[in-house]
């Protein structure tokens, strides 16, 4: 009961950090749609968006990894924090410079600190409690990243989608002036909500670097174990490769939901936007549905139950028209929502001093999250069919489907 209550309010702080990579992740598929009408963008232009976030997460995985061994947990948190609001900052020369490239810089620097900060929080939330509940309670946490998954789209249809659909043959007719004014206009509306973020960023940081955070150590823990030691555990080599599958996945549907409900069903871009609620909405109860039945249904089968059925519903998506598309993407959102944090509870398990090096090889796999995405967007720009490159999602469900029958089981190593 002591032990409960020494970890309550550290489980709290971290829990809100999963809230706050939740909005970014969530706010992209509005920033892919705005950009890519304001920057007159292909599929594949636009999806380098999802790049430029991915990509940080490859790059910055092991040093983070480095950071937390040497320092701790606190020390990157502490660093996430402060990377991220450097980012969102730098949206203020981005919106005023009116240069794609500068927006993908910007959101490379966000990314580097989401980076440090799920390196950190994501095993942080494992250890802060009993081992055999590991799974659950990460689970938990990470339903408040699906509560960002709600409220992102809310704060991007508003905030930042223009009210007014422009077509590119209309840009491509505008005067100069009335063009730069257009652009202006639209950069200048994705300035605000990152200034805004920027300053809770550093309320944040200040509130945890003055909160007394226990450094949770694990079990025979050896300075000279890193990467190669980590890699050894033969369930950690499939959650990585399971993990690069299922945030590819997850970044495929979830980006370019707007653009696939415009050509799929017809919607608008605020229509789409809205229909986005109601998939954030389903990947947040989701989370916490999904924790509820763990507590009768192993995490592995669980996993293994909800990617056959993923796999059903991408059929859909490719072969279906109309809205029936748009149900069947909610309907992934909702079984894809335990996925991430099942498979990184279930690759680390039983991996004692390699914890943190693990952690760092997993949060490295989430660059799948940036080069599937490109995979998507070159098969709809060259077949002309949005929904035919949702075949990138359904064959990362059954890499998923696997790892759950059988990959997430533990070897001995020597």
């Amino acid at each position: 009961m002591k032990n409960n209550n020494k970890y309550f309010i550290p489980f709290v702080l971290i829990t809100s950090l999963f809230f706050l990579w939740g909005f970014i992740h969530n706010l992209d598929p509005i920033l892919i749609a705005h950009l890519k009408q304001t920057f007159q963008l292909t599929n594949l232009q636009s999806s380098l968006v999802d790049f430029s976030v991915y990509i940080a997460y490859f790059v910055m995985a092991i040093p983070a990894g480095i950071i937390m061994k040497k320092h701790g947990y606190k020390s990157g948190i502490l660093l996430g924090l402060l990377l991220f609001a450097i980012g969102a900052f730098m949206f203020i020369p981005a919106a005023n410079t009116h240069q794609y490239i500068v927006f993908l810089a910007a959101l490379f620097v966000v990314a580097s600190g989401l980076a440090i900060l799920e390196t950190a929080a994501n095993p942080y939330a494992t250890i802060l409690g009993a081992p055999e509940t590991a799974a659950q309670r990460l689970n938990l946490a990470q339903s408040f990243n699906g509560l960002a998954a709600v409220v992102a789209p809310i704060a991007g249809k508003y905030l930042i989608l223009s009210k007014e659909e422009t077509s590119n043959a209309q840009i491509g007719a505008m005067s100069m002036d009335v063009k730069n004014a257009f652009i202006t206009a639209a950069a200048n509306a994705v300035k605000m909500p990152f200034v805004v973020l920027g300053i809770a960023l550093l309320i944040i940081t200040a509130i945890f670097y003055f909160t007394k955070l226990p450094d949770v150590k694990e079990e025979g823990l050896d300075s000279k174990r890193g990467l190669k030691e980590a890699w050894q555990h033969q369930h950690l080599r499939w959650s990585v490769v399971a993990q690069f599958f299922y945030v590819g996945a997850q970044v495929c549907v979830n980006s370019f939901f707007i653009l696939f409900a415009t050509k799929a069903a017809g919607l608008t871009n605020q229509s789409a936007a809205s229909y986005l609620v109601a998939y954030g909405l389903a990947f947040m109860i989701g989370r916490f549905v999904g924790t509820f039945f763990m507590k009768y249904i192993t995490p592995a089968k669980l996993l293994t139950y909800y990617a056959i059925i993923n796999i059903v519903l991408c059929i859909v998506a490719i072969t279906g028209s109309g809205m029936i598309t748009i149900y069947a993407l909610i309907g992934i959102a909702f079984f894809m929502s335990i996925m991430f944090p099942t498979i990184f509870a279930l690759g680390i398990k039983n991996i004692g001093a390699d914890t943190k090096s693990g952690s760092s090889l997993i949060i490295m796999s989430i660059i799948g999250g940036g080069i599937l995405p490109l995979l998507l967007g070159y098969i709809a720009d060259v077949s002309g069919n949005m929904q035919l490159g949702y075949i990138v999602p359904l064959l990362c469900f059954i890499v998923i489907m696997y790892f759950g029958i059988k990959g997430h089981q533990p070897k001995n190593i020597q």
